[in-house]
Protein backbone atom coordinates (compact mmCIF):
# COMPACT_ATOMS: atom_id res chain seq x y z
CA UNK A 1 0.00 0.00 0.00
CA UNK A 2 1.27 3.47 -0.80
CA UNK A 3 2.09 5.81 2.04
CA UNK A 4 -0.67 8.40 2.43
CA UNK A 5 1.99 11.09 2.89
CA UNK A 6 3.44 10.44 -0.56
CA UNK A 7 3.68 13.75 -2.36
CA UNK A 8 1.66 14.11 -5.54
CA UNK A 9 3.39 16.61 -7.82
CA UNK A 10 1.61 19.93 -8.26
CA UNK A 11 0.14 20.23 -11.77
CA UNK A 12 -1.24 23.73 -12.06
CA UNK A 13 -2.08 25.00 -15.55
CA UNK A 14 -1.46 28.47 -17.02
CA UNK A 15 -5.25 28.92 -17.15
CA UNK A 16 -5.57 28.21 -13.43
CA UNK A 17 -2.73 30.62 -12.69
CA UNK A 18 -4.40 33.36 -14.75
CA UNK A 19 -7.67 32.78 -12.89
CA UNK A 20 -5.91 32.99 -9.51
CA UNK A 21 -4.02 36.13 -10.60
CA UNK A 22 -7.38 37.74 -11.45
CA UNK A 23 -8.71 36.88 -7.97
CA UNK A 24 -5.58 38.29 -6.35
CA UNK A 25 -5.86 41.51 -8.37
CA UNK A 26 -9.48 41.88 -7.27
CA UNK A 27 -8.70 41.41 -3.57
CA UNK A 28 -5.16 42.90 -3.35
CA UNK A 29 -6.29 46.07 -1.57
CA UNK A 30 -9.22 44.56 0.39
CA UNK A 31 -8.31 44.18 4.07
CA UNK A 32 -9.06 40.77 5.58
CA UNK A 33 -9.65 39.08 2.22
CA UNK A 34 -7.34 36.10 2.81
CA UNK A 35 -10.08 33.55 3.59
CA UNK A 36 -12.12 34.60 0.55
CA UNK A 37 -9.05 34.41 -1.70
CA UNK A 38 -8.17 30.97 -0.34
CA UNK A 39 -11.72 29.73 -0.92
CA UNK A 40 -11.54 30.85 -4.55
CA UNK A 41 -8.02 29.44 -4.95
CA UNK A 42 -9.26 26.07 -3.70
CA UNK A 43 -12.16 26.20 -6.17
CA UNK A 44 -9.65 26.82 -8.95
CA UNK A 45 -7.11 24.13 -8.01
CA UNK A 46 -9.22 21.72 -5.94
CA UNK A 47 -6.83 22.05 -2.99
CA UNK A 48 -4.18 24.41 -1.61
CA UNK A 49 -0.68 22.99 -2.08
CA UNK A 50 2.35 24.96 -0.92
CA UNK A 51 2.85 26.34 -4.45
CA UNK A 52 -0.61 27.94 -4.41
CA UNK A 53 -0.14 29.23 -0.87
CA UNK A 54 3.11 30.91 -2.00
CA UNK A 55 1.31 32.58 -4.92
CA UNK A 56 -1.41 33.85 -2.56
CA UNK A 57 1.11 35.13 -0.03
CA UNK A 58 3.06 36.98 -2.71
CA UNK A 59 -0.09 38.28 -4.41
CA UNK A 60 -1.55 39.68 -1.19
CA UNK A 61 1.86 40.77 0.12
CA UNK A 62 1.51 38.83 3.37
CA UNK A 63 3.83 36.27 5.00
CA UNK A 64 3.52 32.65 3.84
CA UNK A 65 3.24 31.69 7.52
CA UNK A 66 0.01 33.68 7.79
CA UNK A 67 -1.45 31.95 4.73
CA UNK A 68 -0.45 28.52 6.03
CA UNK A 69 -1.87 29.35 9.46
CA UNK A 70 -5.28 30.07 7.96
CA UNK A 71 -5.15 27.03 5.62
CA UNK A 72 -4.23 24.67 8.46
CA UNK A 73 -6.75 26.19 10.92
CA UNK A 74 -9.96 25.90 8.88
CA UNK A 75 -11.29 22.41 8.10
CA UNK A 76 -12.77 23.62 4.79
CA UNK A 77 -9.28 23.95 3.32
CA UNK A 78 -7.28 20.97 2.09
CA UNK A 79 -3.55 20.82 1.42
CA UNK A 80 -3.90 17.34 -0.09
CA UNK A 81 -5.17 16.84 -3.62
CA UNK A 82 -8.63 15.42 -4.13
CA UNK A 83 -9.34 12.93 -6.84
CA UNK A 84 -11.59 13.46 -9.81
CA UNK A 85 -13.84 11.03 -7.93
CA UNK A 86 -13.98 11.78 -4.21
CA UNK A 87 -14.99 8.71 -2.23
CA UNK A 88 -16.35 9.25 1.28
CA UNK A 89 -17.19 6.30 3.50
CA UNK A 90 -19.42 6.97 6.48
CA UNK A 91 -17.91 5.64 9.70
CA UNK A 92 -20.69 7.03 11.88
CA UNK A 93 -22.27 4.69 14.42
CA UNK A 94 -25.12 3.29 12.29
CA UNK A 95 -22.84 2.65 9.32
CA UNK A 96 -19.95 1.35 11.39
CA UNK A 97 -21.99 -1.28 13.23
CA UNK A 98 -23.27 -2.49 9.85
CA UNK A 99 -19.78 -2.94 8.40
CA UNK A 100 -18.58 0.35 6.93
CA UNK A 101 -15.12 -0.29 8.38
CA UNK A 102 -14.84 -3.31 6.08
CA UNK A 103 -16.02 -1.20 3.13
CA UNK A 104 -13.39 1.44 3.91
CA UNK A 105 -10.65 -1.18 4.27
CA UNK A 106 -11.59 -2.81 0.95
CA UNK A 107 -11.47 0.57 -0.82
CA UNK A 108 -8.14 1.42 0.80
CA UNK A 109 -6.68 -1.91 -0.30
CA UNK A 110 -8.15 -1.75 -3.82
CA UNK A 111 -7.03 1.86 -4.46
CA UNK A 112 -3.69 1.55 -2.64
CA UNK A 113 -4.33 4.68 -0.55
CA UNK A 114 -5.21 5.45 3.03
CA UNK A 115 -7.60 7.97 4.57
CA UNK A 116 -7.01 11.38 3.01
CA UNK A 117 -5.00 9.90 0.15
CA UNK A 118 -5.28 10.36 -3.59
CA UNK A 119 -4.31 7.83 -6.23
CA UNK A 120 -1.17 8.85 -8.15
CA UNK A 121 -3.22 9.29 -11.35
CA UNK A 122 -5.51 11.77 -9.54
CA UNK A 123 -8.59 9.69 -10.32
CA UNK A 124 -9.73 8.73 -6.79
CA UNK A 125 -9.37 10.13 -3.30
CA UNK A 126 -10.58 8.40 -0.15
CA UNK A 127 -11.92 9.90 3.06
CA UNK A 128 -13.69 8.63 6.13
CA UNK A 129 -16.58 10.82 7.23
CA UNK A 130 -18.87 10.76 10.24
CA UNK A 131 -22.41 10.95 8.84
CA UNK A 132 -24.01 11.58 5.47
CA UNK A 133 -27.56 11.57 6.84
CA UNK A 134 -28.55 8.28 5.23
CA UNK A 135 -28.50 6.03 8.28
CA UNK A 136 -31.41 3.95 6.98
CA UNK A 137 -29.16 2.86 4.09
CA UNK A 138 -26.21 1.90 6.32
CA UNK A 139 -23.46 1.23 5.48
CA UNK A 140 -23.13 4.15 3.08
CA UNK A 141 -20.44 5.60 0.85
CA UNK A 142 -20.51 8.48 -1.60
CA UNK A 143 -18.62 8.97 -4.85
CA UNK A 144 -18.83 12.71 -5.44
CA UNK A 145 -22.62 13.25 -5.12
CA UNK A 146 -23.65 9.64 -5.83
CA UNK A 147 -24.83 7.75 -2.72
CA UNK A 148 -24.43 3.99 -2.40
CA UNK A 149 -26.11 2.20 0.49
CA UNK A 150 -26.59 -1.22 2.06
CA UNK A 151 -23.09 -2.08 0.92
CA UNK A 152 -21.01 -5.19 1.35
CA UNK A 153 -17.30 -5.36 0.44
CA UNK A 154 -18.04 -7.37 -2.71
CA UNK A 155 -19.97 -4.33 -4.11
CA UNK A 156 -16.81 -2.22 -4.32
CA UNK A 157 -15.40 -3.56 -7.61
CA UNK A 158 -18.65 -2.91 -9.51
CA UNK A 159 -19.00 0.58 -8.06
CA UNK A 160 -15.42 1.55 -8.93
CA UNK A 161 -15.85 0.17 -12.45
CA UNK A 162 -18.52 2.83 -13.09
CA UNK A 163 -15.87 5.53 -12.68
Amino acid sequence: MKNKLEVVPFKGTPEQRAELDAVLAEYKSVPGALVQVLKQAQEIYGYLPLEVQEIVAEGLDIPLEEVYGVVSFYALFSIAPKGQYRISVCLGTACYVKGSGDIFNKLSEKLGIENGGCTPDGKFSLEACRCVGACGLAPVMMVNDDVYGRLVPSDIDDILAKY
